[in-house]
């Protein structure tokens, strides 16, 4: 009986103890459990910005939010990552508004893209958006004005010239004629010479087709979005509704939720949602450390510090053996400049100079060149710098101030220590027996023959062939094992009177 009432209230304390746990549990998820949940989007787009966006979502998700804001400032970014945030938008359970804001946000090039996937698109009132052009990586614009036919493109010019040779003296032949001369024309060239562009309209051909999907798909203004990549054009943020590419102005986060509250959006998978999010809770995701460290060694300028500290680092640990710390921090560094150049738009003929240049200034410090080693290498790291990094795609570009200032300093170093060996070779051995022929010694005792000096602050056994008075001024003139041979120092004539 005893055992009976034991066991039960055992079980009722359990009940209790885990009713509470569950009380706690679901207290403790509301509490998280967020309305509107807040991504930030800053500067060029790459593989941390996919990387945050999509982690971001997926907490969004989880924590039941009613709308993901992407808050968004971009000069644009790299087509992969922009691919992979819009496929995650389109993918996305939950409403997403992208938001180009602060005051002065842009959404350039990716940013335009992104803004016309997104259900809501808003804008601050002194934002702007456009100019969606694809750059391929060796940084030139790819434009389909470079088609054959277009006024002033090559392939036109090209076409035209032959139709000029094809109909030269028939100046009045019917335009059939023409038309069939310069057909003739066009099919007579190579493929190349008559295409010098096909694959940047491929590329342009591409994106128009995927922004217009984009802007399609909510009903917005596709020909405007066709002529952000075709031409390049862009718009403020009041024209951007105006014209029906943006829905809403919002100057704030608290505005634009007020301004979409009631607001029906259709979702990818064919739901339509309204939004409720007046007064709606709001959570800021914040990025884990990896991802705030992927963000700054992605930045060019680091990358080039990164690679810089690592090859000194290892050079400086390979002449001066067991310092250990400069070789570790170097391998740590490289390995960082190695990951940052996986995910970043690099031209590798560019990064190659960089290294030579590296390896050209630290020669400097070895070889007797005078300076010749070292003004190669800066040479070639600026010039590396600007190939590896000047790839044209938006927010991946080199700061011209941070590359003057690392190539001012490694330049002043190798020059300066240029000059400091081209000091010590004018001067000539320190040490040894040339060194001992530079130094005079003094008699220390009268001696003929042989007797002491002193030399450099040293008692010295030395030989003389010619007699030696004490304190008397000797030259070194040869220097056996711990024996110095010297001679009286000639005496100073005197001017006659």
């Amino acid at each position: 009986m005893n055992l009976a009432r034991l066991s039960q209230a055992v079980r009722r304390v359990a009940s209790v103890f885990f009713g509470t746990l569950a009380t706690a549990a679901a207290l403790t998820h509301t509490a998280h459990a967020a309305d509107a949940y807040v991504i930030d989007i800053e500067g060029g787009i790459g593989a941390a910005s996919a990387e945050i966006v999509r982690t971001g979502m997926r907490k969004a998700i989880d924590a039941d939010a009613d709308l993901i804001v992407l808050r968004m400032d971009t000069p644009g970014g790299l087509d992969s990552a922009m691919r992979d945030i819009v496929s995650e938008i389109l993918a996305s359970p939950v409403p997403v508004a992208t938001w180009v804001g602060p005051g002065g946000a842009r959404a350039a090039s990716a940013g335009t893209y992104i803004l016309l996937a997104s259900h809501v698109a808003a804008m601050h009132p002194t934002s702007n958006l456009g100019a969606a052009t694809p750059v391929d990586i060796g940084g030139s614009g790819v434009t389909d004005d470079d088609a054959p036919g277009r006024p002033g493109s090559d392939g036109a010019d090209e076409v035209a010239d032959a139709v000029r040779d094809a109909v030269d003296g028939t100046e009045d032949a019917a335009g059939d004629d023409a038309a069939a001369a310069e057909a003739a024309a066009e099919d007579a060239a190579p493929a190349t010479e008559r295409n010098p562009s096909a694959m940047g309209r491929k590329i342009i051909n591409d994106a128009v087709s995927y922004i217009r999907t984009l802007a399609e798909r909510h009903d917005r203004n596709a020909d405007w979005a066709e002529k952000a990549v075709r031409d390049g054009a862009t718009l403020t943020a009041r024209e951007a509704v105006e014209q029906n590419v943006a829905d809403v102005l919002a100057s704030s986060l608290d505005e634009l939720l007020t301004a979409v509250d009631g607001e029906s959006v259709v979702l990818d998978n064919g739901d339509t949602v309204t939004l409720a999010t007046a007064g709606a809770e709001v959570s800021f995701f914040e990025p884990t450390w990896r991802q705030k460290l992927l963000l700054v060694i992605s930045d060019p300028s680091i990358a080039v510090l990164l690679v810089l500290v690592g090859v000194y680092g290892l050079w400086f640990e390979a002449f001066n053996p067991g310092a250990i710390v400069p070789g570790v921090i170097g391998a740590i560094c490289l390995l960082l400049a190695a990951y940052a150049l996986q995910v970043m738009p690099v031209n590798y003929v560019g990064l190659g100079l960089i290294l030579l240049g590296v390896v050209l200034m630290t020669a400097e410090i070895f070889v007797p060149s005078f300076g010749a080693l070292g003004l190669g290498g800066i040479i070639a790291f600026i010039v590396g710098a600007i190939m590896a990094f000047d790839t044209g795609v938006p927010g991946f570009e080199i700061s011209r101030f941070t590359l003057g200032s690392i190539a001012a300093t490694i330049g002043a170093l190798t020059l300066g220590t240029a000059f400091y060996a081209r000091r010590l070779h004018v001067r000539g051995a320190v040490t040894g027996e040339v060194g001992m022929r530079k130094h005079q010694a003094v008699a220390i005792d009268d001696f003929d023959g042989e007797g002491f000096v002193w030399l450099e602050s040293e008692r010295w056994h030395a030989v003389s062939d010619r007699p030696v008075r004490a304190g008397q001024s000797l030259q070194v003139t040869r220097l056996d094992g711990l024996t110095v041979h010297v001679s009286p120092m000639p005496s100073p004539k005197k001017s006659a009177t």
